[in-house]
C-alpha cells in the first residue's frame, strides 16, 4: 500500500491503516519535499518518484493506494496518475468512524478519518476526504473528490458538488445544494445555493470570487 502524501493527513491515514491493517508494507509517496528523511518513523520508507511507486508496487505484488492530501485537484490528479500506472485506489476508514447501519454508499478510496459521523441514507464519492469530527446528515450525497475540513457539520438533504473543499468548522444547512469546485471558508454557515467555482465566506457565507477552474 501506498500513502500519497507524507505530511500530516499521510501520518494521520498511516496511523488508521497501521492499526487495522499490518500483514501489508506500506510506504508514502512525496515526490516534491526534498527535505524528507528515507523514512518516516524509521519504519515506513518514503518514495519520492513515480518509477520508485512502480518498483514498490511490483517489489510487494500489492498495487493499493490510497490519497493522503487534502487539496481536492491535487486529490484528483494524483489518483489519475497512480490510476495511470497500475495503482488501484483503496478506502481507509478509521475505526472510530460512525457509519450508520442503514442505505450508505461509500466509493472507492474514500478517507473516514477518526471520529467523523454518517447518519444514513448518504452517498460519498470516489477519493472523498472526512476528516475528524466531521458529520454528515441523513439523505446527503457527497461528490468525488471532495475535501470536508474538521468539524465540518453537513445537515440532512445536502448535495455536495464533486472537489469542492469545506473549510474547518463551516456548517451546511439542510437542503443546501453546493455546486462543482465551491470553497467554503472555515466557520461559515452555508444559507443558500452555491453555484459552481465559486469561493464563499462568513455568516451567512457570501460569494466573494470565483474559485480557479479545476478540469
Amino acid at each position: 500500500m501506498i500513502i500519497i502524501g507524507a505530511g500530516g493527513l499521510g501520518k494521520e491515514i498511516l496511523e488508521i491503516f497501521y492499526s487495522t491493517e499490518t500483514k501489508r508494507n506500506v510506504a508514502l509517496f512525496d515526490n516534491i519535499n526534498t527535505s524528507l528523511p528515507e523514512k518516516i518513523y524509521a519504519q515506513f520508507p518514503i518514495i519520492k518518484s513515480f518509477e520508485e511507486a512502480i518498483g514498490f508496487f511490483k517489489e510487494n505484488d500489492d498495487y493499493g493506494f490510497t490519497l493522503g492530501i487534502g487539496n481536492p485537484a491535487i486529490r484528483k490528479k494524483l489518483y489519475e496518475t497512480f490510476l495511470s500506472i497500475g495503482g488501484k485506489i483503496e478506502s481507509v476508514i478509521s475505526p472510530k468512524a460512525h457509519i450508520g447501519p442503514f442505505d450508505n454508499h461509500i466509493a472507492a478510496g474514500v478517507n473516514l478519518m477518526i471520529g467523523c459521523v454518517l447518519t444514513h441514507n448518504i452517498n460519498v464519492g470516489k477519493g472523498t476526504l472526512i476528516n475528524q469530527n466531521a458529520t454528515i446528515g441523513h439523505d446527503t450525497n457527497i461528490g468525488k473528490f471532495v475535501e470536508v475540513a474538521p468539524g465540518v457539520n453537513i445537515s440532512g438533504y445536502c448535495g455536495i458538488g464533486d472537489l469542492c473543499n469545506i473549510g474547518t468548522n463551516a456548517t451546511i444547512l439542510p437542503q443546501i445544494k453546493l455546486g462543482r469546485n465551491v470553497i467554503v471558508g472555515a466557520g461559515a454557515v452555508v444559507t443558500k445555493n452555491i453555484p459552481d467555482d465559486s469561493v464563499v465566506v462568513g455568516i451567512p457565507a457570501q460569494k466573494i470570487r470565483n474559485a480557479p477552474i479545476i478540469p
